[in-house]
């Protein structure tokens, strides 16, 4: 695994032993290649982190600035040393529940944001991938222009939803990439 362009292009990353089903750099240089320049200047926010490689990725093609949040204290220090070999500016590491993270992101300030939640092969999953998807944090935390990046499970159908619309949608292997923006919903009139 490593880091496929820009500044920091070809630097190999560590991964967590456990816990993480890392992006692989196929996806990686596919969502990449998808999004184009909207990495130049953007704020990321890269959702069940693992070893960090959207965010740092990001960074690496132009972002502004990324915020990376994992739960997994190991999977947090891996990511510093990703960090610290690729030399990239701009990142800040939340260690937090990504859920219990959402309400405090600030509102509209992300141009891209990337989930890479545990794919939703049990009840616990489904039930994390459907609170995910239906968080009006999620959607408040995305700028007016902004994309967000889904990785889930090809198998199994996102839940329903009345914040997103899918704009796109590629499967590679066992991994779909779904990429949302959100729903307008019209005031109701009196």
């Amino acid at each position: 695994m490593r880091i496929i362009a820009g500044t920091a292009g070809s630097i190999p990353l560590k991964v967590p032993r456990s816990l993480t089903r890392p992006t692989t750099d196929r996806v990686r240089e596919a969502v990449f290649s998808v999004l184009g320049g909207k990495t130049d200047g953007a704020r990321v926010l890269d959702l069940f982190a693992g070893s960090g490689s959207l965010g740092l990725e990001s960074l690496s093609r132009g972002a502004a600035e990324a915020t990376l949040v994992e739960s997994n204290g190991a999977a947090c220090a891996v990511i510093g040393e990703n960090l610290q070999k690729s030399r990239l500016d701009g990142a800040r590491v939340q260690r937090r529940d990504v859920l219990s993270f959402l309400p405090t992101a600030p509102a509209g300030h992300y141009d891209i944001i990337f989930a890479d939640p545990p794919y939703a092969r049990d009840e616990p999953t489904l039930a994390l991938l459907n609170a995910l998807v239906t968080s009006p944090a999620l959607a408040a935390a995305l700028a007016p222009d902004g994309i967000f990046v889904l990785e889930s499970f090809a198998s199994v159908a996102l839940p329903e939803t009345p914040l997103w619309e899918v704009v796109r949608e590629k499967t590679y292997g066992s991994t779909r990439v779904s990429y949302l923006t959100p729903l307008t919903i019209a005031p109701a009139t009196a």
